[in-house]
């Protein structure tokens, strides 16, 4: 276990960059694409990293999921909190076991869309608009198997992708997609940690020292959405959705 024992300032690098992580995620998702590099580029293999991250990501998500409770309202919770349970845990057993080029492709391309769609329609997500799918089970079915599948998988970004699901098929505006998402995010990243620790290896002095920063950061930026009338939401979620785009396709095509 040698990684347990990295020199202090990556130690001191990681926390700032959980801390960062926490922040955005609380607000617009996407934390991970901060983490995980960040944990590779301190020499922690991929898979090693992936486990790790967990540790950190849960404790954010957490933090979010308790701030944003009471103003929660998507119906039928335990509906989706099923359904994105299952498909983390197929996410979660896949990771080791596919190799994640075709995937990759598929994600810079729902990417790409969903930055342009929300980019080219200036009232999206400004206001609540009616649900095009008005069965909240189907959009369950279909977003919590898919996006925790993902989140088990790889996991950068899946906040934004509930964000925008919740945005464009349940006609939520952007404040409150934010503040909904939070649990079955939390729910993806929980259910991935355990099965990373019953099959995999964790390292858990980087990992708790990232909880710490992810704590803070996703504090500071849950109370942040709840003071606000949300109207930044919408150019952060763009930016970070821009940055990630940026991101896969960096590691992709090179």
């Amino acid at each position: 276990m040698g990684f347990e024992h990295l020199d202090t300032i990556y130690y001191i690098i990681l926390f700032f960059a959980a801390l960062f992580a926490g922040f955005i995620d609380s607000i617009v998702g996407g934390g991970g694409l901060i983490t995980l590099p960040a944990l590779i580029a301190c020499g922690i293999p991929a898979h090693l990293s992936i486990a790790t991250n967990k540790v950190q990501s849960v404790c954010g998500a957490f933090t979010a999921t308790i701030t944003y409770f009471k103003s929660t309202t998507l119906p039928h919770l335990a509906w989706g909190i099923s359904f994105t349970a299952v498909g983390a845990i197929l996410g979660s057993y896949s990771v080791l076991f596919v190799k994640d080029e075709n995937l990759k492709i598929i994600i810079l391309i729902c990417l790409t869309l969903t930055f342009l769609y929300t980019a080219l329609r200036p009232n999206l997500g400004k206001y609540e608009n009616n649900p095009k799918i008005k069965n909240i089970k189907f959009f369950y079915l279909i977003c919590g198997l898919t996006l925790g599948f993902y989140d088990g998988f790889l996991g950068s970004g899946t906040g934004s992708f509930w964000i925008f699901a919740c945005v464009t098929l349940l006609g939520f505006n952007m404040k409150k997609a934010s503040m909904n998402t939070k649990i079955l995010n939390f729910t993806s990243n929980i259910i991935a940690l355990i099965i990373f620790l019953w099959q995999y290896e964790v390292l858990w002095k980087v990992g708790l020292i990232m909880a710490v920063g992810q704590i803070l950061g996703a504090f500071i930026g849950s109370k942040l959405v709840l003071k606000s009338n949300g109207k930044f939401i919408k150019s952060l979620f763009l930016i970070v959705v821009g940055i990630t785009i940026i991101k896969v396709a960096w590691d992709y095509f090179s």
